[in-house]
């Protein structure tokens, strides 16, 4: 059956899929943020003209999207370096940690909305 709506996905399947997805964002996300920082560094022309590109809307969701997939990043491999401790990796405490990390993360998460915004 390839209809993927017909599935249920178990909460720790959720949580690793979104800890890849996270991944991926903050690898691509990196090489903006270099790119402002390469800006910012070039003169005070430079500094200026980074400042004027994080004041628009558009780059400060950017910015968060990225601090966002680090947050999620970073709870999810605390997990996973708790479940190589030997912590979480029952069938009743998988899903606790899962959603232990994905409430965390979303605390992370408004925060640096409001950091941001």
């Amino acid at each position: 059956n390839l209809d993927l709506t017909t599935l249920s996905f178990p909460i720790t399947a959720i949580a690793s899929i979104l800890h890849r997805v996270s991944g991926v964002i903050v690898f691509f996300g990196s090489f903006i943020l270099l790119a402002l920082l390469g800006l910012s560094l070039e003169n005070e022309a430079g500094f200026a003209d980074a400042l004027t590109l994080l004041d628009h809307p558009f780059v400060a969701f950017i910015i968060w999207g990225v601090l966002a997939a680090l947050a999620y990043h970073f709870t999810a491999g605390v997990k996973h370096l708790f479940m190589d401790m030997g912590y979480g990796e029952t069938l009743e405490s998988g899903p606790m940690f899962a959603k232990v990390s994905m409430a965390l993360s979303v605390v992370l998460i408004v925060l640096a909305g409001v950091w941001v915004w």
